[in-house]
């Protein structure tokens, strides 16, 4: 018990000092002070800076993964307001995701091969999540059927989703159009319609 608790007190600290300072200011010397625990109990449970940051984005992944799957998942939801919610509510989880946004910096900056294996499994993940979506509209009638084009639109809807990354969390600019993702979610649906 007490070895989870003290991993998850070097989670939470680490999670804090990444988001404020970046991945390169942060220190494990730094996380071990503010955690108040020894170094050499940082590298018992993380073997290296990288491997802790990689922990770190995985739970906001993780979380991401968990709410986005109660909104693909609930058989209340016609396959058109999925859509609009999985949008929404993942730009607005994204949004709070200051790690995440770490590793947006470091693809359009530099590179941090150690979270390329996170961020594939993402993709991979969420080409499923969408593909479910679109599948369920089918059989509702709702969308067109994609089966000859569909690892195609799932590949361009990743895409879009990804390049709305850069100026919503890199620019600022999440205030500015998250009232539009309405509208930004109807010229998806549109494009899935029959």
């Amino acid at each position: 018990m007490k070895i989870d608790s003290t991993k998850n007190k070097i989670l939470q600290v680490a999670s804090k000092l990444f988001s404020r300072y970046g991945f390169y200011k942060t220190s494990m010397d730094e996380i071990a002070r503010i955690a108040r625990r020894a170094k050499g109990s940082l590298y018992y449970h993380f073997k290296s800076k990288e491997e802790l940051f990689t922990e770190v984005v995985a739970t906001e992944i993780n979380n991401l993964k968990s709410q986005l799957s109660d909104i693909v998942n609930n058989n209340n939801l016609s396959a058109n307001i999925k859509i609009k919610d999985y949008l929404i509510k993942r730009m607005e989880i994204l949004n709070t995701a200051s790690n995440y946004h770490e590793t947006i910096k470091a693809d359009f900056f530099e590179h941090f091969e150690f979270i390329d294996n996170l961020r594939t499994n993402l993709d991979t993940w969420e080409k499923k999540q969408i593909k479910n979506i679109i599948q369920q509209g089918i059989t509702e009638n709702i969308f067109e059927n994609q089966n000859n084009n569909m690892e195609v639109l799932l590949d361009v809807f990743i895409m879009v989703l990804k390049g709305l990354e850069i100026p919503f969390f890199l620019q600022n600019k999440y205030e500015k159009y998250s009232p539009h993702f309405d509208d930004l979610s109807k010229i998806l649906i549109k494009g899935l319609s029959k």
